[in-house]
């Protein structure tokens, strides 16, 4: 006699698990988002559309980065148009000079900052991006970005917030600003790191977290350095509208997520704008980094989402 057996068969659905992302930094200020390109409009005001794409790719929140007193103000503004949007306030070392345009007093300049800060900390998550960049000198030069790095550690003091660090060919210089005034630091991300393994073991000893993007994965060297790096110590970002990944990046190999892009002649609003980053594509980053790392891009994408709270939004509701 044959027994037959029956068996209680379940119908396994493919379940696609969202990913989640917060973009630790984003220049939603620049006015291509607006349609604008060298002060020409190209075509309509499309910031409302760029946020939803976001949304749809599982970008939770996105922080605004403010590069000067001017750029933190428009980057306040925009956190209005969405309750996931969140900004910094500071000045970026290119525009240094700005402490003291014009012969005004600088302190006044920083005592803006500090209220900026203060008065909107609903929103203001960070201050920066501050920091060196002596790559490009011709917009402030070396003695001048030191000396504003170096005032605005009153920023810091006087708000208590972490620390959106801006560092290019300028590794010493930056690490004795900072060692300096590391036990007033709460804390920092060192952003769009391209920087050798050497000097991203420098940062993680002062405590600090590294963030990666688009053109921190451009060669094998840069693929090398990032998965040298603890995932518990990094951090992810667009630094849109710059940084997209390339076709010719190392990394680009491990992109499977793409996005049909026009030209802004040609502007679709269902499309991205060629040659335009924005915080969608922040999916390709991670992409590339659990590609390089041989990781899990889910379990990765937690712990950058939770190492994001962790420095930015803890105690926040």
């Amino acid at each position: 006699m044959r027994i037959l057996t029956t068996l209680a068969c379940r119908v396994v659905k493919k379940i696609n698990i969202m990913l989640k992302f917060i973009d630790i930094g984003a220049n939603l200020s620049d006015s291509v988002f607006r349609g604008n390109y060298h002060g020409k409009q190209a075509h309509e005001d499309d910031l409302i559309n760029i946020i939803n794409r976001s949304k749809k790719h599982g970008v939770e929140k996105i922080i605004v980065t403010g590069g000067s007193l001017k750029d933190s103000q428009k980057a306040l503004d925009i956190t209005k148009f969405d309750d996931s949007l969140y900004c910094t306030v500071g000045c970026h070392p290119t525009r240094s000079l700005e402490f003291e345009n014009d012969g005004q007093d600088p302190d006044v300049y920083l005592q803006d900052l500090i209220s900026l800060a203060n008065d909107n900390r609903d929103k203001v998550v960070a201050v920066g991006e501050m920091g060196l960049d002596f790559d490009r000198l011709h917009f402030a030069p070396k003695d001048a970005q030191i000396k504003y790095f170096e005032k605005q550690m009153e920023l810091i003091s006087a708000t208590k917030l972490p620390v959106f660090f801006h560092c290019r060919a300028a590794h010493s210089e930056f690490l004795s600003v900072v060692s300096k005034h590391r036990d007033n630091i709460p804390g920092g991300v060192v952003h769009s790191f391209t920087g050798t393994k050497e000097e991203a073991a420098s940062i993680l000893d002062l405590g600090f977290y590294i963030g990666i993007n688009g053109c921190s994965l451009k060669s094998q060297e840069n693929l090398d350095v990032m998965c040298s790096i603890p995932s518990e110590n990094l951090m992810i970002e667009t630094d849109c509208p710059y940084c997209e990944i390339r076709s010719t990046h190392a990394g680009f190999k491990y992109i499977t997520t793409h996005f049909d892009s026009k030209k802004k002649e040609k502007y679709d609003p269902n499309c991205c704008v060629k040659s335009r980053n924005e915080p969608c594509t922040i999916v390709q980053v991670l992409e590339v980094m659990s590609g390089a790392r041989k990781e899990d891009k889910h379990q990765l994408a937690d712990i950058l989402y939770n190492n994001t709270i962790n420095l930015f939004f803890k105690g926040r509701n």
